[in-house]
């Protein structure tokens, strides 16, 4: 598996033009992450074993790679994203990019059983933040809503019901973690990442 350090995923949200506002988001992204992985990792109850921190790292820091380019060319930047880590030979991290938007491979079964992936990590805590402040998830929804629908409520419906299926996850998620969803910014490692990894 190749794995980009956090220094090669700083400089990729360079080449790729990241904007500011994105990166603050992608950092805080990573962050929370980090800290569900570190909880998840304290749990004596899990029955398969975690993703590797370096990938949970770097799939949360590269999870909007795309961003820039599909505000500028009105394009999917999961997907797009997920196209850009293969190309530079991650395609572990582009499940991910591709996924942090909607899980491809939700199992609420497999979640109760305490087997969570990367994908599925990046993906919740993309959920819990808005700009770079860590929101309950339906502070977020409400956010989401108000940008993305556009007022069609076909959109809408399906915005809230990816948004049920995250709390499905949160559910599970922290019923393996010694922490409740609303202690999660205690969590948080205030040097993390660190840029010479």
């Amino acid at each position: 598996m190749n794995i980009p350090t956090v220094r090669q995923c700083l400089a990729y949200m360079d080449d790729f033009a990241m904007y500011d506002n994105i990166r603050a988001h992608s950092l805080m992204v990573a962050r929370v992450a980090s800290a569900l992985l570190s909880g998840l990792e304290r749990s004596d109850r899990l029955v398969a074993p975690l993703p590797p921190a370096s990938l949970v790292t770097a799939g949360a820091l590269l999870h909007d790679i795309a961003k820039t380019r599909c505000l500028q060319q009105e394009c999917r930047h999961a997907e797009v994203g997920e196209q850009i880590c293969r190309d530079l030979g991650f395609p572990e991290i582009g499940e991910i990019v591709r996924d942090h938007v909607i899980l491809s491979d939700y199992s609420i079964d497999r979640y109760r059983q305490g087997v969570f992936n990367a994908r599925e990590l990046v993906y919740y805590a993309d959920k819990r933040v808005r700009h770079d402040v860590i929101v309950t998830l339906d502070s977020r929804l409400a956010y989401i809503i108000e940008r993305y629908s556009e007022g069609d409520p076909r959109r809408e419906q399906m915005i809230v019901a990816n948004f049920r299926r995250c709390q499905d996850l949160e559910e599970c998620l922290f019923g393996f973690l010694d922490y409740l969803p609303e202690e999660l910014p205690d969590h948080i490692a205030e040097d993390f990442p660190v840029v010479g990894e």
